[in-house]
């Protein structure tokens, strides 16, 4: 039985108390104020969690791998990471996902939905952390630098490929003859090498190559072009 009823939506509840909380969502009151940042809630209990933020308190611990959260909510996704449970399922193409935010953008795929757009160049994504880190092209703002040489990225993953030159790490390797490249553009590119196939046809003698620097050094013997001058004999 719930004999108190919300008089705006006909919600009921068994407790008058959950009823007087749950008609703030309809007042729009929050009378629980964080007193570091301002940010209000509607519930003690959440502001509670809340100040966790601020604190650095964790404590909800992993039984696995001891890796502490903050919410007890974010504790049971992680969870799914060790156990590969994943109870959200797209009903269209019957993916399933461990976390529901994740269900929500891989429908976009099947919709189309691109919900964030670039306010530069009108270009749309459909996640906001894709826009973030779009937009870093049109700020020029490059966040991740190489901790050996200092050039700077402004996305995480450019970052990583690049650390591959200092540690000569090759993770991508020919299945033909086991070559090994720091990249995977340089492994599709020598893999045209025992396909035999030539992308790249200069217009002038027809002649094909398998990569664009070739073709490029190739154009300089009918253009007699030489960009490379010794300094030490001028």
């Amino acid at each position: 039985e719930k004999p108190y009823q919300c008089d705006v939506c006909d919600k009921s509840f068994t407790q008058n108390c959950n009823l007087i909380i749950h008609r703030q969502i309809h007042t729009g009151e929050k009378p629980y104020q964080c007193d570091v940042c301002g940010k209000s809630f509607t519930q003690n209990e959440n502001l509670k969690r809340h100040r966790q933020i601020h604190t650095g308190e964790k404590p909800y611990q992993c039984d696995v791998c001891d890796k502490s959260f903050t919410y007890n909510s974010n504790l049971t996704n992680h969870r799914r990471i060790h156990t590969g449970e994943k109870p959200y399922q797209y009903d269209v193409c019957g993916k399933s996902f461990a976390q529901s935010c994740n269900l929500k953008i891989h429908r976009q795929i099947h919709t189309g939905k691109k919900p964030y757009q670039c306010d530069v160049c009108d270009k749309s994504f459909t996640q906001n952390e894709n826009l973030k880190r779009h937009r870093r092209i049109h700020t020029g703002e490059k966040l991740y630098q190489c901790d050996v040489c200092d050039k700077s990225f402004s996305q995480n993953e450019n970052l990583k490929r690049h650390r591959r030159i200092h540690t000569g790490e090759k993770l991508y390797q020919c299945d033909v003859c086991n070559k090994s490249f720091i990249q995977h553009i340089h492994l599709k590119v020598h893999r045209r090498i025992h396909m035999g196939e030539r992308l790249y046809s200069c217009n002038i003698c027809c002649k094909s190559f398998t990569d664009s620097n070739s073709i490029i050094l190739h154009l300089r013997m009918h253009t007699r072009e030489k960009p490379y001058r010794c300094e030490v004999g001028v």
